[in-house]
């Protein structure tokens, strides 16, 4: 018998091939199965806002002025869940959070504190908490409303009348409104929003999406008096109130420029936390969830689970603030939902719910509108779980062990940047594209952190990050997910 090394070497590169990508390459469902909540035929549940009542009840409004109570839906029973009508004739909800006795529902046109007084399973008392802000008519002008904050305030994101004006007050801004109504005026900026939360801490987030002054869709930290971006709302700063609140108008941004370049000018102006690259994240940021189950939904406390309504899926976002502001990395997380992702919220039993719709806007999930849940199956997936900057590279916290060939080998990754002009125009084209050199790859003594360093970091650029070739210590498996966009704002003074 003849012994040939080569053929040998390839069959063994071969079966090697087989072991990470094949039968037993990690596929999604081994961690998160993605399961859809029966809709009873004649109920268009076109999902705006999402949460659970003190009965256990999920409240889910509709983009039709519905809003269901859906029990059972922690069931373990598959289609075991049943609808019942709670309220209708409302103005497109988006938004629900309930507080003291009552679901708070944001409309298009105010915010509704609703009851149920005789327990009979139907809403009967309504009223108006705040309707401080107005509308035209135009179909753009939606409104995102966010649970309480630990001051007892809701946050709620006003989108423009259209892409680039504001006609009536407040269309551009962020207002916060209190349990007893008092309206204060926050951020300026705002321009399409497609959902807004909590992280862990109380702070409020909300994803704009890509058009004017936004080449790409973001997630962004909403501060008073900041300016986030979009001037199409400066309108209003000669409000009363508006100056009471926020001081005289900021200056304009310098139509073409750059987001680092107008952060180092505009000292309102406050850049995305993470900027979501246009057709790769995602094409339309909606919802907002922060992970407060406590090791019951995974791995990845406190993060941010941030949805996406046209790719139909559930992104997850890591956070850090670098001398005074957010910046971060997302990753992909869930994919396979019914519709278009608009909110979600965590369970009780920490779960994750996601409502659906696809009207006006088209979604990857295919149907018109869905509910889903995602449960964790109790198997840690291989994923990076923290990308932290550092002053030389990039810091990468594993969910396991890491093979310290795999993890040392600087062959096993890849990065590009690429960067977005700040400009009026509807969206914009990766521009001042690089690539970064990979220097080292270090693996800490705990086998699950990996110190790169890395030569050419660009401040106010999404640094793409492609892991391939890292594997698990035991198992010998790739990452669930080998890419992370983290986007540089600052770096660490140490």
């Amino acid at each position: 018998m003849n012994f040939n090394p080569l053929l040998t070497t390839i069959a063994h590169l071969f079966l090697l091939c087989g072991l990470a990508y094949g039968q037993d390459a990690p596929k999604q469902d081994d961690y998160y199965k993605v399961i859809p909540i029966p809709v009873p035929e004649g109920i268009v549940l076109e999902a705006g806002g999402l949460d659970f009542m003190p009965d256990g009840k999920l409240a889910v409004s509709t983009r039709r002025g519905d809003i269901f109570m859906v029990s059972n839906a922690l069931d373990d029973v598959a289609d075991n869940e049943t609808f019942s009508l709670w309220a209708r004739g409302l103005h497109e909800v988006l938004g629900l959070s309930y507080a003291d006795g009552w679901l708070f529902a944001t409309q298009r046109p105010e915010i509704t504190r609703i009851k149920d007084t005789d327990e009979d399973g139907r809403a009967d008392l309504f009223e108006t908490v705040s309707d401080g802000w107005g509308i035209s008519g135009d179909y753009h002008e939606y409104a995102f409303g966010s649970k309480f904050d630990p001051e007892g305030n809701m946050w709620v994101v006003l989108c423009l009348t259209g892409s680039f004006s504001s006609k009536v007050p407040y269309r551009g801004w962020c207002v916060r409104v209190s349990k007893d109504g008092k309206m204060i005026p926050t951020a300026s900026g705002i321009r399409s929003p497609g959902g807004i939360g909590l992280n862990a801490k109380g702070e409020a987030f909300y994803c704009d999406n890509q058009g004017p002054w936004n080449g790409t869709s973001s997630l962004k930290h909403l501060t008073p008096g900041s300016f986030q971006g979009h001037p199409g709302g400066f309108g209003w700063f000669d409000l009363d109130e508006v100056k009471e609140a926020m001081g005289p108008e900021h200056e304009k941004p310098k139509d073409g420029s750059r987001f680092h370049e107008e952060m180092d000018r505009l000292p309102h102006f406050r850049p995305p936390a993470v900027l979501l690259p246009h057709g790769t994240v995602g094409n339309s940021a909606s919802g907002i969830a922060p992970d407060v189950s406590k090791g019951k939904f995974g791995p990845f406390k406190e993060q941010l689970f941030v949805a996406d309504q046209t790719h139909s899926v559930i992104n997850r976002c890591f956070l850090e603030k670098i001398n005074g502001y957010y910046q971060g990395a997302c990753f992909p997380f869930v994919k396979g939902f019914g519709s278009g992702n608009v909110p979600v919220v965590q369970a009780p039993d920490g779960s994750l719910f996601s409502g659906g719709t696809d009207r006006g806007w088209g979604a990857r999930g295919g149907k018109r509108y869905a509910l889903d849940r995602v449960v964790w199956t109790g198997k840690k997936p291989f994923e990076i779980l923290e990308m932290r900057i550092q002053k030389d590279g990039f810091e990468l916290e594993f969910t396991k062990p890491v093979s310290k060939a795999s993890a040392e080998s600087v062959g096993s990754y890849e990065m590009k940047t690429h960067t977005y002009i700040f400009q009026g125009k509807y969206g914009s084209p990766r521009v001042d594209a690089t690539e970064p050199v990979i220097k080292s790859a270090k693996l800490s003594k705990d086998g699950k952190t990996v110190k790169l360093v890395i030569e050419g970091l660009q401040r106010g650029h999404v640094h793409e990050l492609k892991s391939a070739g890292v594997r698990s210590k035991d198992e010998d498996h790739p990452l669930l997910h080998d890419m992370a966009h983290y986007t540089i704002w600052h770096f660490p003074q140490s």
